[in-house]
């Protein structure tokens, strides 16, 4: 127990706790911690990569223009619906276990609560805070149910209990974003027939390619031109080898 004039200079547990949970971020700082970053930046590169792969491997066989356009939008629908469907399952599959998880703890501290407040003393003392400072601060979370609770989930499982995420925008940020890059590849057969469609594919896949590696150098401070290049080279290095096999095996 803290002597009276301790007690007066320990902050109140919800002062303490609620901003480290809760920082406002300056505006330097960008909100990344939610995957959605690489959730968009995989979506858009793998429908240009994989269009684009797709595209050409049917115009290296030559068999018409219908086709390979047939072809360029069944796999902008097709992969589409793949990665939503991906992302989809995996997230429901994640939140589901979250969900559980969180219960499990709601039930402990109205079941054990001495030993959840050991417990999360036990955390801010490994967290380097004071012993009495952290007696303290436990045995003021433990009075809201919710803070506790909340406190448990991000200390435990590295998740707030009412930001564990939504299956369907993620499925559905995962189709539009496969669906953006699909489309560049698959522009030039959607608008024209005059046997010059493939080249075009390739310049537009291109400069998309310089772009989306451009923008994750812009982005992570890791070299806008080494990441324009290296997204160029893997996706060129796919086509190429897919047109090859389009070309031997319709040849």
């Amino acid at each position: 127990m803290l002597p009276a004039r301790a007690q007066d200079q320990v902050p109140d547990a919800a002062s303490y706790i609620e901003p480290m949970a809760n920082v406002v971020h300056d505006e330097h700082h960008r909100q990344i911690a939610g995957g959605w970053v690489r959730a968009g930046i995989f979506g858009i590169s793998d429908g240009l990569v994989t269009n684009i792969s797709l595209i050409l491997g049917f115009a290296g066989a030559n068999p018409g223009h219908d086709v390979v356009r047939l072809a360029g939008l069944a796999g902008l629908i097709a992969g589409g619906f793949s990665m939503a469907t991906g992302e989809y399952l995996s997230m429901r599959a994640q939140k589901e276990l979250l969900e559980y998880e969180i219960e499990v703890e709601r039930k402990s501290l109205a079941e054990s609560p001495e030993d959840e407040q050991r417990e999360l003393r036990n955390m801010f003392v490994a967290r380097g805070i004071d012993d009495e400072l952290a007696e303290r601060l436990s045995i003021d979370l433990m009075r809201d149910p919710d803070l506790a609770l909340r406190t448990h989930a991000r200390e435990e499982l590295g998740v707030d209990p009412s930001a564990t995420g939504s299956p369907i925008a993620a499925a559905l940020s995962s189709f539009l974003a496969f669906a953006m890059g699909a489309i560049i590849p698959l522009l030039p057969w959607l608008f024209t027939s005059r046997g010059s469609e493939a080249p075009w594919s390739i310049i537009f896949s291109a400069v998309a390619s310089v772009a989306i590696g451009g923008s994750i150098g812009w982005f992570t401070h890791r070299g806008v031109v080494r990441w324009a290049l290296r997204q160029t080279l893997i996706a060129a290095v796919a086509a190429g080898v897919t047109y090859l096999v389009g070309r031997a095996v319709g040849g």
